[in-house]
């Protein structure tokens, strides 16, 4: 393990997360923004994007259990490479057949492919870093996504309105061919570990043992686990469901601005990530996983301005700019206690087990991320002209969980 944060390998890391992550948040942010222009559906968009999660979810403890016993570097070229060939072959099909039956094909594979990808990612850090810099390794990582999350939503906003989806396509695709190149010059400590049967057996044992560890050895990392599903169901699900639903199809902003303004928006939402790393990385020593559980009662908070706003102010942009401010607030906050609950983790659990640890935990969290993105499709379908509602309805289930999240981990 290298002493130096920034070593040569963890740098290596960094700046594949860049180019990787940019190219990510650029296609996730242009496909479903396809769809709804398409459609204008948001029952279909919700649908959409929650069959999107389900291969994340069920490929995401295979790339926990791959990250502990194969190379985590080739993990991660390997499915560089194959993302950018699933890009490619979407461009080349999409005037051919079913096009809203291929964005659903697509997107489910992204989505799966970055489940698998991601605990190796994560498991990456403690072999690279040494316990004291967990904090701040966490704070780097969440600050680069958050960055390319800003970036890629902005520029690729323009791009798409300006020239349409096919460029957003090759730009993707070239992001995810160069991090793959770049990543296959990074050295990552590797040791092999024992199995014992075939491939289904040593999964099994796997994922039992990492349930085990959970529930039994480390059970506050559970019930920090159920809080996190709590906020993903009622607060995220909202946010991804109605910012491009109620920017693009209920302000009556202009036509020509309303894809524009809603990257924009995403792009805030990136902004408030990026805030939040960098202020993780600030305050590392300050941060206690004690006081963690206000973060969330903040989040939760910020969710009343924006129903009281479409109550009060017929203005599309009025309305606009206050949805903006408050998903960056809520960013930042949930991204600071998304660090702090990372390397909580990291420093909790053995070296043998975190890929497999982290794995289940994004799977089990994720799995409230498609219901979640289905009931608000459904219930902003069914509550047109009373989206307030809605709003208002998860910012009253999230401050309800949050408070009972702070009371957990205070009992620490």
């Amino acid at each position: 393990m290298n002493q130096k944060l920034f070593s040569k390998d963890f740098t290596l890391v960094v700046i594949g997360q860049i180019i990787s992550l940019f190219g990510n948040a650029a296609i996730r942010f242009a496909l479903p923004l396809y769809l709804l222009n398409l459609t204008g559906s948001s029952a279909l968009y919700g649908t959409v994007t929650a069959c999107a999660f389900i291969p994340a979810i069920l490929l995401s403890p295979v790339g926990g259990i791959v990250a502990d016993r194969v190379n985590k570097r080739n993990v991660m070229v390997i499915l560089d490479f194959f993302t950018a060939a699933v890009i490619v072959t979407f461009s080349l099909l999409m005037n051919e057949v079913n096009l809203i039956l291929l964005l659903t094909v697509t997107m489910m594979l992204l989505y799966g492919i970055a489940g698998a990808y991601q605990p190796s990612v994560q498991a990456s850090i403690p072999a690279l870093v040494n316990q004291q810099s967990f904090m701040a390794a966490n704070s780097i990582i969440n600050t680069i996504s958050s960055f390319s999350s800003l970036m890629g939503p902005v520029l690729g906003g323009i791009l798409y309105s300006t020239y349409g989806l096919k460029p957003v396509l090759w730009v993707c695709m070239t992001c995810f061919t160069l991090s793959a190149i770049m990543e296959i010059f990074i050295k990552i400590p590797f040791q092999k570990q024992t199995s014992n049967g075939g491939i289904l057996t040593t999964a099994k044992k796997d994922f039992a043992e990492s349930i085990h560890f959970i529930q039994k050895e480390k059970p506050v990392i559970g019930k920090g686990l159920l809080v996190v599903c709590g906020i993903n169901l009622f607060l995220s699900a909202m946010i991804i469901v109605a910012l491009p639903y109620l920017v693009t199809e209920v302000l009556h902003l202009e036509a020509s601005w309303a894809n524009k303004l809603y990257g924009f928006a995403e792009g805030a939402l990136a902004a408030g990530g990026l805030t939040g790393g960098i202020l993780s990385g600030i305050f590392a020593n300050k941060l206690v996983i004690q006081k963690s559980g206000r973060l969330i009662i903040v989040c939760a908070i910020c969710v009343f301005p924006i129903s009281t706003a479409l109550i009060l102010f017929s203005s599309g942009i009025i309305n606009y700019i206050i949805i903006t401010i408050c998903c960056f607030a809520i960013m930042v906050f949930s991204t600071i206690f998304t660090v702090q609950m990372m390397s909580f983790i990291q420093t909790e659990t053995p070296q043998n087990l975190i890929g497999k640890v982290i794995a289940v935990i994004l799977t089990v969290s994720m799995c409230a991320q498609p219901l979640g993105n289905a009931l608000y499709g459904i219930l902003f379908e069914i509550c047109k002209g009373f989206e307030y509602a809605v709003v208002l309805f998860s910012g009253i289930v999230s401050l309800t969980i949050a408070v009972k999240a702070r009371n957990i981990f205070q009992k620490l």
